[in-house]
């Protein structure tokens, strides 16, 4: 007879070493060999190019060797409200999967309390009571009163059994969500530091539009100058005066705009790091030039981006807590064995309430078997099962989504290089034609409108030109985004 209960609890601990449902298995995720756009040859000889070497993305912003740049991107990820915002997250998380594994420990709590109750002598139990006092053979003043009080102190214990895994699921689910909170903060990270360094690209480039604008404007202002002169000798015509003065009155009206770019910039690098507006006015009032791209940049390979996007990951966890939830929605199908127990004092007086003879307690387990739920189950499991398929798709979707951002990435960023390149020839090609444009129109050889053309395409060609030197260094920090650069372990 000593054996069975040693033989009750080596069942009970084989049944809650086993878990229903399906085990999570990570997906295996379909990405080509290499990169085809970093394989295309190019147009043009690169001043950067892309290499399959492992990429060193952890601070891909030191790359382009700007101290502001770096100084703002490292404020802005501990400062920012988003990334202050997604720590919280992650700490509702841990409070989440905390709740889950309090269910693997037994439950105590104290209780004490105080009755007053009168039964109805108009029922069976009262009337009883009432006519025990009346009964032959009960001694003469015995009766039980009615109403009562009864005092209670006590204790009260309960520990559900882990089965079938419902609790260990709950808890590998609840995991798995908190591990999608912590891919999902740096995934804000990611955002961020991609967003302060595209807005402090466009910062540095407009002060270049303002700087080619403001020369330009000079030029135009001198050759206006030279125009009227040549109008007083009676060299030119009126028309010509006024083409002139046109042509500094429309680079005067490009100014505004400039500035009020300028300002806006300002302000959302200010908002990105959880500043008011202008907060950063004097910190980048000094005019710098656009970081430069260096001139060469590792991306690695296609697998390994599914290990480095905290997006991809996020998703593959996301995928777990999905797997581990049909876990849980398995094992509700099955029994439930609790442990409870309760004891303490009971007593119609409260000086006799902690005597010996006011003892009570119960104790044993208490074993739950779903029968009928109509259909409530079955549901649940079927729901469950639709949510893990999605995860799975969703899974599937970001990963493909993510080789394309990369590859077309890759493809803006030789594209820009191979466009700026071309616009460097252009501007000086320009350049030189206004030279000779000028001489010929001093010497009488041609009209003023070749000035005013060649004049207008230097300005276009440069201005071109900043925008393809922009382009390149934000197609360079799209790349890192798309490479999940910007956190660490």
């Amino acid at each position: 007879m000593s054996i069975r209960p040693i033989a009750i609890v080596l069942v009970l601990l084989a049944l809650c070493a086993c878990a229903v449902g399906p085990n999570f298995k990570r997906p295996d995720a379909k990405v080509p060999a290499a990169w085809p756009s970093a394989t295309a040859p190019p147009a043009s000889p690169r001043a950067s190019t892309v290499s399959a070497a492992p990429a060193e993305i952890a601070a891909w912003w030191s790359s382009f060797q700007d101290a502001t740049l770096t100084s703002l991107i490292e404020r802005c990820t501990v400062e920012s409200l988003d990334a202050r915002e997604a720590v919280l997250r992650i700490d509702e998380a841990r409070a989440q999967r905390d709740v889950a594994a309090a269910g693997f420990w037994p439950t105590l709590s104290a209780n004490a309390g105080f009755t007053r109750q009168r039964l109805s002598l108009n029922t069976p139990t009262g009337a009883l009571i009432g006519s025990v006092g009346k009964a032959p053979g009960v001694p003469p003043g015995f009766s039980i009163p009615n109403p009562y009080s009864q005092y209670q102190l006590g204790l009260s214990a309960s520990w559900e059994l882990d089965l079938f895994g419902r609790m260990r699921r709950s808890v590998e689910a609840a995991d798995a969500d908190w591990l999608s909170s912590v891919e999902a903060s740096r995934d804000v990270r990611v955002s961020l530091a991609s967003e302060v360094a595209r807005t402090y690209m466009d910062l540095r480039a407009t002060q270049l539009r303002r700087a080619i604008l403001t020369e330009s404007l000079a030029t135009q202002r001198e050759l206006a100058d030279l125009t009227r002169q040549r109008r007083d000798a009676g060299l030119t015509t009126d028309l010509d005066v006024a083409d002139a003065a046109a042509q500094v009155d429309a680079s005067r009206a490009q100014l505004p705009v400039i500035e009020r770019q300028l300002t806006e910039d300002v302000n959302e690098l200010s908002r990105l790091i959880g500043r008011e507006p202008g907060a950063l006015a004097a910190e980048l009032a000094q005019v710098r030039p656009v970081p430069a791209a260096p001139p060469s940049v590792p991306i690695g390979l296609p697998a390994d981006l599914v290990r480095r996007r905290p997006d991809i990951r996020r998703a593959e966890a996301g995928l777990h807590a999905a797997t581990a939830r049909v876990g849980v929605a398995v094992a509700d199908f099955f029994p439930r064995l609790t442990l409870g127990a309760q004891g303490g004092y009971q007593s119609q007086t409260l000086s006799a309430l902690v005597s010996a003879a006011s003892r009570f307690g119960t104790a044993g387990p208490a074993l739950e078997l779903p029968i009928f739920q109509g259909n409530r189950l079955r549901a649940s499991l079927r729901l469950e099962d639709v949510r893990a398929q999605e995860a799975a798709i969703d899974y599937a979707r970001t990963v493909l989504g993510a080789l394309h951002e990369v590859d077309n990435a890759l493809a803006a960023y030789g594209a820009d290089q191979d466009r700026r390149v071309a616009l460097e020839s252009a501007v000086a090609n320009s350049r030189e034609a206004l030279t000779l444009a000028r001489q010929r129109y001093e010497s009488g050889v041609a009209n003023f409108v070749d000035v005013l053309d060649a004049e207008r395409t230097v300005q276009q060609n440069e201005l071109a030109r900043a925008d393809a030197t922009e382009a390149v260094s934000t197609d360079l920090v799209l790349l890192y985004r798309t490479l999940g650069g910007g956190w660490t372990e």
